[in-house]
């Protein structure tokens, strides 16, 4: 996926104690959802937008992967 524009708007999911951040972002044109990594200065600082039903796919097992589903965990009305 190709990066989104500067007018995004989300959320911080994760920071990992390297340096790398991944963000969950909302791109207000076009009301795509897509999660950002930004890799640590270290690696490059190379940013990377991921859509989100692939950043899903990927696995559970991550933080960063932990960090959304406890998100979207709180989305859920438990009555």
């Amino acid at each position: 996926m190709t990066t989104m524009s500067h007018s995004d708007r989300g959320r911080s999911l994760y920071a990992s104690p390297n340096g790398d951040d991944w963000q969950l972002l909302l791109e207000p044109v076009t009301g795509q959802c897509f999660v950002r990594h930004t890799g640590n200065i270290s690696s490059g600082g190379h940013v990377t937008d991921i859509d989100l039903a692939s950043f899903l796919a990927s696995g559970r097992n991550g933080p960063e992967h932990q960090a959304l589903w406890r998100l979207i965990g709180t989305l859920v009305d438990i009555a």
